[in-house]
């Protein structure tokens, strides 16, 4: 296993330098290409004062741009901080100043606003990809244009700091994940191992790059030696058309893009005879739907489990092995997992009880960032990761994750995870996508409600639904208010937030009250 992250377009363009490594858009970038345009970014950081430890910050959505200054950084022996697309200028320049970034490369969409962070941080360059680059800021064309083809990677620990990624901060400002080039690049070589990654793959991805999930995809496929079909954006019917284009093999995605991917009419025309894997990972997806996708690609689909904290994936299936649709597969080699007591972590459960997953292994982050109390917080005095989602292991040691901690409805008492009622609803024919959330109740604390989206000319009534959750669930797990939507509140990966959901309901009260104001008027 290579020792660094800046190793991996070295060394697959020494073996295979004319191999189409990077298709986007219409542009196909060898790994000879991609290696010296790495080189290019990586001699003009350096110029600019950037030395190893550094932390540069790297803010936009999927481009060649992004993936060259990704290598680039790194190969400098400085830290990547990939910023999550769909955070505001405001929340950037808090995680800039949070890991004292000394530079900033970013798409010019994402960067304008920050034209002048310079004179209130520690921000020295503003390094904009794009057109038509306004004054304050350095063009990608200037860091690249005169800059030499080759690069002599320095020294780099395999223990030392490689990346800072901030989680999304959903229960206060963000908090800096720390990874090393060891937990990345093992996490990438048991993502290969598992999945059986190879040069002949060609990996169509939408998944962003800054990400977790995309980024261990995009080291994995460059480690390897594949061709990445990467996608600036998710598109259901450019992804179909993307994937019999180039004669994929490999998809990876989160649950929304696959239930998207079911609703396209052009499913059924498709040719997708070369593909071989299907991975879902980011969120619980329901066993039916999983059901639908094997169906149309004709391969194995397994689901994946996996979180900042670990540089991708802790838990999956091995691609040449039996894997089960419900559940995420055993932990990858090098790693441990155990269920503990949701109140007391010190607590081991049986097989079969519901508790929350923790996690041990050289893949872990050493810390958050600048954060003592909350590094304390996450990790036990052992040494394990408290990963915040509630699992449960069965007997052949398979586990499966039954919803995040924070997502729990209590129901008088009950506790209702919105995961499961989502799996059952998502079964009924007429049910495109599904999230289910807590709303007030003056009585219980909290009830169950299910937003739903149709697929194209289905029309249930909210009756129909109930009584289909009737037969699956117990009583007091039935969804008490079901709304129909048109979509979903998602994350810059497609995830759903469920914290959101809340502002559909309070969109259709408000409405409600007018009607009826409007209507004693």
């Amino acid at each position: 296993m290579q020792g660094s992250i800046a190793q991996i377009l070295t060394d697959t363009a020494a073996k295979d330098a004319g191999k189409t490594a990077l298709i986007i858009g219409e542009q196909h970038f060898s790994y000879a290409r991609l290696e010296a345009l790495s080189n290019r970014v990586a001699n003009s950081l350096v110029a600019m004062g950037i030395v190893p430890g550094d932390r540069v910050t790297l803010y936009g959505a999927n481009a060649w741009e992004w993936v060259v200054s990704y290598y680039g950084i790194l190969k400098v022996g400085a830290v990547v901080n990939p910023v999550n697309v769909m955070l505001t200028p405001n929340e950037v320049e808090y995680v800039v100043a949070d890991c004292g970034a000394k530079a900033i490369i970013a798409s010019k969409e994402k960067g304008l606003p920050l034209i002048g962070l310079e004179t209130r941080s520690s921000i020295e360059s503003l390094i904009l990809y794009g057109e038509d680059i306004p004054e304050g800021a350095t063009t990608f064309e200037q860091l690249i244009q005169n800059s030499p083809n080759t690069f002599v990677i320095p020294k780099i620990d395999t223990e030392s700091l490689s990346t800072i990624c901030y989680t999304s901060g959903t229960t206060g400002k963000p908090k800096g994940a720390m990874l090393t080039h060891k937990a990345v690049m093992t996490n990438i070589a048991m993502t290969s191992l598992m999945h059986g990654r190879n040069k002949d793959d060609v990996v169509v991805t939408a998944l962003p790059c800054p990400h977790v999930y995309g980024n261990v995809v995009m080291n994995a496929c460059f480690q390897t030696g594949a061709t990445l079909v990467l996608h600036a954006q998710f598109d259901a019917e450019e992804i179909l058309q993307s994937m019999e284009q180039h004669q994929a093999t490999v998809f990876d995605g989160v649950p929304t893009m696959y239930m998207y991917l079911l609703e396209c009419p052009s499913i059924n025309t498709r040719d997708f005879s070369l593909m071989r894997l299907c991975t879902v990972g980011g969120q619980s997806m329901p066993p039916a739907k999983m059901t639908q996708v094997e169906s149309y690609f004709n391969c194995p689909f397994m689901e994946l489990w996996g979180m900042t904290e670990l540089a991708g994936l802790g838990i999956c299936f091995a691609w040449n092995g039996d894997y089960r649709h419900g559940s995420i597969g055993v932990p990858i080699p090098y790693v441990q997992a155990k269920i503990m007591d949701t109140e007391n972590p010190d607590i081991e459960l049986p097989v079969g009880e519901a508790g929350e997953l923790l996690i041990k292994g050289p893949i872990v982050m050493t810390g958050y960032f600048g954060n003592e109390a909350a590094t304390k917080e996450t990790f036990t005095a052992d040494g394990w990761l408290r990963t915040g989602d509630v699992a449960r292991i069965d007997a052949d040691g398979l586990f499966t994750i039954v919803d995040r901690i924070k997502d729990m409805i209590l129901t008088a008492g009950f506790n209702i995870y919105p995961a499961e009622l989502e799996h059952v609803i998502a079964s009924h024919p007429d049910v495109a996508m599904v999230a289910v959330g807590a709303i007030p109740d003056d009585i219980k604390g909290e009830l169950a409600k299910a937003y739903i989206v149709l697929k194209q000319g289905c029309n249930p009534s909210p009756d129909e639904i109930s009584d289909f959750c009737r037969e699956h669930l117990a009583a007091y797990k039935l969804p008490r208010e079901i709304q129909f939507v048109d979509d979903l509140p998602k994350t810059s990966t497609g995830k759903i937030m469920r914290r959101e959901l809340i502002r559909l309901h309070d969109a259709l009260s408000e409405s409600n009250t007018k009607i009826k104001t409007e209507t004693s008027a």
